[in-house]
């Protein structure tokens, strides 16, 4: 009896193990545990509003792509391949009111905001020439943001340093100056993700393309597009607190094998778009 349920649990322990390494794709680290010192809703709603501001700013300098651009339809051709296979990131983004627009800007720059607020520059479209592929890579690294709450975390970390700040201005004497100083929240544009977060949104962003039909192998044409564009001087506002080259590519080259079964099993786009250039 004693041998028949040391057995049994043998087994079971086998099949846990089977069923926890059976997952198909990159693997990363669970989310910080910072973001839980934030509300989600206020994050996104906050999103939301400065989200709406800066569409409303580019609209009054003409800069807002109406829905008939056909770069904007290509983006949101993209998304929508992309955005189901978000779900298993964040059961929250079935709720999300997904938004993709276009502004005209040189900058080479795209982002996605909480809940699903996203945007890209022209001059991204237009000075990498991305590929359908890259821009897919790019979209779904920007997504990876949103989905594993890397601004909600870093807003975390913010407010517990300004708590521990104002128990030691309270314990000095000090009053209330730390909290009028360091503020909450604040530009959601303007945070910047530690190295760590973005090694993860390369990985995720990665499968999810991988999943949309989307090829991984452009991640590493993209990366090396953007060296390029940073090699004059000035590097892209996308690359401001990035990995180095070498070591962003090396990781994304040792993650394709992890994801490659998933592209060559997934769906194809049946439409193709080609590649913006300045001149169009």
């Amino acid at each position: 009896m004693a041998w028949s349920v040391r057995a049994g649990l043998v087994v079971l322990l086998a099949a846990a193990s089977i069923g926890a390494s059976a997952r198909e794709g990159v693997e990363v680290a669970p989310p910080s545990i910072a973001s839980n010192l934030v509300s989600a809703e206020q994050v996104e709603r906050s999103a939301a509003q400065q989200y709406a501001q800066l569409l409303a700013q580019a609209q009054a300098k003409r800069a807002l792509a109406p829905s008939s651009h056909p770069q904007l339809i290509r983006l949101r051709a993209i998304a929508n391949r992309l955005i189901p296979h978000a779900y298993e990131w964040n059961p929250r983004a079935r709720e999300w009111q997904w938004e993709i627009n276009l502004i005209g800007s040189n900058q080479i720059n795209a982002f996605c905001m909480p809940g699903g607020k996203i945007a890209f520059f022209t001059g991204i479209l237009e000075k990498l020439k991305l590929t359908d592929d890259e821009v897919a890579m790019v979209m779904g690294h920007e997504m990876t943001h949103a989905l594993r709450e890397h601004a909600r975390a870093q807003m975390g970390k913010d407010a517990a340093t300004r708590g521990a700040i104002e128990i030691g201005s309270a314990l000095l004497g000090l009053g209330n100056l730390s909290r009028a100083a360091l503020g909450f929240g604040g530009d959601l544009l303007s945070l910047h993700y530690g190295r760590e977060d973005e090694t993860e949104a390369d990985l995720i962003g990665l499968e999810l393309g991988a999943r949309a039909g989307y090829d991984p192998h452009a991640a590493v044409t993209l990366w090396q597009k953007m060296a390029s564009a940073s090699s004059g001087g000035g590097a892209p506002e996308f690359l401001s607190t990035h990995p180095a080259r070498e070591t962003r590519i090396h990781d994304i080259e040792t993650n394709i094998p992890k994801v490659q079964g998933l592209y060559e099993r997934a769906e194809k786009p049946s439409k193709r778009f080609e590649p913006v250039s300045e001149k169009d």
